[in-house]
């Protein structure tokens, strides 16, 4: 290349609270495709979601850094475009060679073709593609937004060359939009070009894998291990090693971490949900376009309870002997996906209805199964409700969400005897239980937050004193 190279590296930003790194699931280009700005470039999963991350600049992939599986580390190299001009790309120097260059004047363009060097949060400001970390103006989101999704629709980039793409860059001539079905797809070994999408364009979604998977074919055997390298040979039969990667990862630190570090209790209570499921069918005959759960009034009871008794909606400051109370409630939820058990966050769930309560819970809860939760999304919990009565269970002693202080169970709700009015009757009954950090409040505390809840379920009525 002559008059001084223009290859780049664009080094993995910064893609939420304090995450230090992401594995690479798939590259959705190859060395020799040619990129536009903010078209994406690689898939990887962090401790909280998966990702596409775009690229800030055009021009032709020099180098990729990494193989699907490998770790990048935050502000190491991701990969190499050369932004020259196509007419002197015959010179070009090493792929992978990254030549640094001057920054532009004030005022000049963020993204300019002649410009070298590796890209940071300042050449990102001229890009519209939304990087969790950086971010940009609404107008700007919304027309890169809108251009990402035709691209996708559209189906192939182009390529520098009539050679054929590597592979990673043949996924991308079937829209599919979710990291979770592309996932999925190559789990159990289903070639998704060779899908007809159900969705919107030909979108290829989780339905369609599945589909594929319903009509016999069969998934990829898993990975198995000889023992040997398991526990120096005392297994005779052979064994599976099964990484702890992403949110599993997350998830298994977190709650070592808890155990750890919290001094946790447990009390728990039955109650007679009768006034619950009468006032359930109340509202949701009232307006069946906006039905509201039985997991959705439960929080309700909580966000109302966490007013009498805020310092279950805290947190403990261990280095400089704090309670750090807040003012608001950031509401997470144990949700089941295909990927495990991930907490979503309502953020501000204090401020909501009852319906809309309802409606963010469920919308949250379906992003999660499709892998379309961001790091956002995953983070900044306050307090946390879990509905283990869905898998058939009448109580749990839950671990604490770290850094949280409570979190609350809800046990299925099953017939029982029930002493009513000296007599006994058959009631549905259900087990609410609280795991709380014994640091921030004692039982009195404690015990008074889960009997309101539980005559809130009992009584709603109850619950008209603190509306």
């Amino acid at each position: 290349m002559s008059g001084g190279g223009a290859v780049r590296g664009f080094l993995l930003p910064d893609l939420g609270e304090g995450l230090t790194e992401a594995e690479i699931l798939t590259w959705l280009v190859a060395v020799g495709d040619t990129v536009a700005v903010d078209q994406p470039v690689a898939e990887v999963e962090t401790a909280k979601a998966a990702v596409e991350v775009p690229c800030p600049f055009a021009g032709t992939v020099a180098a990729l850094h990494g193989a699907p599986g490998d770790s990048v580390a935050v502000g190491a190299p991701l990969i190499s475009i050369d932004t020259s001009p196509a007419e002197s790309a015959a010179g070009s120097a090493e792929p992978g060679t990254v030549v640094p260059a001057a920054r532009p004047a004030p005022g000049a363009e963020g993204a300019g073709a002649d410009r070298g060097g590796s890209a940071s949060q300042g050449d990102l400001q001229g890009s519209g593609a939304v990087l969790v970390g950086y971010g940009t103006g609404r107008d700007a989101h919304g027309r890169q937004g809108r251009r990402r999704r035709a691209r996708t629709a559209e189906g192939p980039r182009t390529t520098a060359s009539a050679a054929p793409s590597a592979p990673p860059a043949q996924e991308l001539r079937t829209p599919v939009v979710s990291p979770l079905v592309r996932r999925l797809a190559r789990e159990h070994g289903v070639d998704v070009t060779a899908l007809a999408g159900s969705g919107g364009g030909g979108l290829v979604l989780r339905r369609d894998v599945e589909a594929a998977l319903a009509a016999g074919r069969d998934p990829a055997p898993a990975a198995v291990v000889p023992a040997e390298s398991l526990d120096g040979g005392g297994m005779p039969d052979g064994g599976e090693r099964i990484p702890l990667r992403g949110a599993r990862r997350t998830a298994a630190e977190r709650l070592t971490r808890s155990r750890r570090e919290i001094p946790e209790a447990t009390v728990w209570v039955d109650a007679d949900a009768s006034g619950l499921l009468d006032l359930r069918a109340t509202l949701n005959a009232a307006d069946p376009g906006r039905p509201v759960g039985i997991l959705a009034l439960v929080a309700r009871f909580c966000l109302l309870g966490l007013r009498r008794y805020p310092s279950l909606n805290s947190r403990v400051d261990p280095e400089r002997a704090e309670l750090v109370r807040f003012s608001h409630v950031n509401l997470g939820f144990a949700a089941q996906t295909p990927q495990g058990l991930v907490v979503p966050v309502l953020h501000g769930a204090h401020a909501l209805t009852t319906r809309e309560l309802s409606a963010e819970l469920d919308g949250a809860a379906e992003r999660a199964r499709g892998g379309a939760l961001s790091p956002r999304d995953l983070t900044g919990g306050t307090f946390t409700v879990n509905n283990y009565g869905v898998f058939g269970v009448d109580g749990s002693a839950a671990i604490i969400n770290h850094p949280e202080a409570a979190i609350v169970g809800i046990g299925r709700i099953v017939k029982r005897p029930w002493v009513v009015e000296d007599r006994v009757a058959v009631r549905p009954v259900v087990e609410l239980t609280l795991a709380f950090d014994h640091r921030v409040c004692d039982g009195e505390e404690a015990g008074g937050f889960l009997r309101f809840v539980a005559d809130c379920v009992e009584r709603p009525g109850i619950a008209l004193g603190d509306l």
